[in-house]
């Protein structure tokens, strides 16, 4: 089943890089950057594992970096942030395996959740972190939810200094 849902995300760097430039999201969110994003995060399913950095907040980005693979294998992999514009909008940046940016405006965001979408985009569409107590939820989709796929990352233990 997993590895289902990595193929499907297999298919993300082609999706993001079909549409370079996004037109603007009607009903676009300001606010706070989501600083309990930041962190390492990660999900291990058998063989199957993927993890994300996130950093906190600073000069009104936050950066991160993911990749997902199989046994002992990097099968995707991308940078991403999430950033204040200029006119006061936060947007999320993908861009897998290190190709062009493509931009998902903040549509919701709270104290624990985020969501960010792009209906003009192929798939994904919407973007979403959660936290549910100590995990961060991950989900991308299309803007009505369907073709889902999610991940369940746990905080990484971080080594005392």
């Amino acid at each position: 089943m997993w590895h289902d849902m990595a193929m499907k995300k297999l298919f993300l760097p082609v999706a993001l890089l079909a549409l370079l430039v996004a037109g603007p999201v009607v009903g676009q969110a300001t606010g706070k950057l989501p600083e309990w994003l930041a962190g390492t995060w990660q999900m291990e399913d058998g063989a199957a594992w993927a993890d994300e950095v996130w950093s906190p907040s600073r000069g009104g980005m936050m950066v991160g970096a993911g990749r997902m693979g199989f046994g002992p294998n990097v099968e995707n992999w991308e940078i991403m942030r999430i950033q204040r514009r200029a006119d006061g909008a936060i947007s999320y940046f993908a861009q897998p395996k290190g190709g062009a940016a493509v931009e998902f405006p903040m549509v919701t965001v709270s104290d624990g959740a985020v969501e960010f979408a792009n209906p003009a985009h192929d798939y994904p569409q919407r973007i979403r972190y959660w936290r549910e107590g100590q995990l961060l939820m991950a989900e991308i989709s299309r803007i009505d939810g369907s073709d889902a796929v999610r991940w369940n990352y746990r905080p990484v233990a971080r080594a005392e200094d």
